[in-house]
């Protein structure tokens, strides 16, 4: 017997499979980076070289793979935003990312076949960027990219269209693990009329005074909203409908002579009604230079109850559509009894203000 031969024929192939498994195994786990052209993304995003950089409430990362799991490498700035996990079309957790750059397995385990992964941001811009380098399919690959949603719609909002509190059903927190656009009013409206959806918002933010220095008209061009010099093309994005709902904070910081914002935006001063309203058309002209052929809805947060004779603002809001005489412009506020009569609306009440936008647009627009 060839004792030489036999173990040779034995260490052969137990040699390449030695060598070959890992190449295998790395093969079946290839990175995939950021800039892929399969994947999909909501929201105006920057990128930095491969990477993609996520500022705004509501941006969505989208893919479709054939895997049962993905990693994701991710540089969070802050470690204070939070994500939705959805797994084909539904939520599957909710992600917290730490400070820093570390490798994440989103989701794991998951059955053979074909699987639509988003990752929506439920935080706002000021919980910080969110860089995300790259995905690692587990045991498959990514496949092509996820079809296109049938329409396009476009929010400038404030706290309210953030999802401020909206989890906090025992008060009114600040704190961003209470924050949830999926569940905002704007966020809901948009999956109803599968449309690509880009929410431009910031808490305390107004047309002509906030509770900080700068004010939308100021912001709303920006791709970093946190960088003057930052400024979005828009071309890249045009909105079939664009809602606006601010003033808001407005009609609480008009009648706040000793704010140091009412001091430096109107000096001892109060605005007046033509003031305002001039300054809210101006906006809404802004838009329109953007978006030529747009509808834009102008609305306002029912949690202020807009109707009342000391706010005003839903007479210069209608003022405002009125003057601009243009049929793509129209007004519509929010008619709902609130389940939450302090603070910022919660869920059931945002639910009931998406249902009555999504009336309103079926109605009075024609996408």
């Amino acid at each position: 017997m060839n004792t030489k031969g036999s173990l040779r024929a034995l260490l052969i192939p137990c040699l390449f499979w030695i060598l070959i498994c890992p190449i295998s195994c790395r093969a079946a786990e290839k990175k995939i980076l950021a800039n892929d052209a399969a994947i999909a993304y909501s929201g105006r995003v920057g990128h930095e070289g491969t990477a993609t950089v996520i500022y705004w409430s509501g941006t969505n990362v989208r893919f479709s793979m054939d895997g049962n799991g993905v990693q994701a490498e991710i540089d969070d700035q802050k470690g204070d935003n939070y994500f939705n996990i959805i797994v084909d079309g539904k939520v599957h957790s909710k992600f917290n990312p730490d400070a820093g750059k570390k490798v994440y397995t989103l989701v794991s385990g998951l059955p053979k076949g074909r699987h639509t992964i988003e990752l929506f941001k439920l935080t706002e811009e000021r919980h910080g960027r969110t860089k995300l380098f790259g995905l690692t399919i587990m045991n498959g690959a990514l496949l092509e990219k996820p079809a296109e949603h049938k329409r396009k719609i476009e929010f400038y909002g404030n706290s309210i269209t953030s999802g401020y509190s909206l989890e906090d059903s025992a008060g009114d927190s600040n704190k961003p693990e209470y924050f949830n656009n999926y569940k905002s009013y704007a966020a809901i409206t948009a999956r109803h009329f599968d449309a690509d959806y880009y929410c431009i918002s910031k808490s305390g933010i107004g047309v002509t005074v906030s509770w900080f220095p700068i004010i939308m008209p100021e912001m709303y061009d920006r791709l970093d909203p946190s960088d003057p010099k930052s400024k979005w093309d828009f071309e890249k994005y045009t909105p079939e409908v664009v809602v606006v709902n601010l003033l808001s904070n407005d009609i609480d910081l008009v009648n706040m002579p000793k704010d140091e914002n009412f001091i430096a935006r109107f000096g001892d001063k109060k605005p007046s009604n033509d003031f305002i309203c001039n300054a809210y058309k101006v906006f809404l002209m802004s838009i329109r230079q953007k978006y030529p052929s747009a509808w834009i809805v102008c609305t306002l947060d029912a949690w202020k109850d807009p109707e009342s004779d000391g706010h005003r603002f839903p007479g210069i809001i209608r003022r405002a559509v009125d003057e601009l005489n243009d049929a793509r412009v129209k007004a519509h506020f929010f008619d709902y009894p609130r389940q939450h009569k302090k603070g910022h609306p919660k869920v059931k009440d945002h639910e009931s203000m998406a249902a009555s936008l999504i009336a309103f647009l079926e109605m009075n627009v024609q996408w």
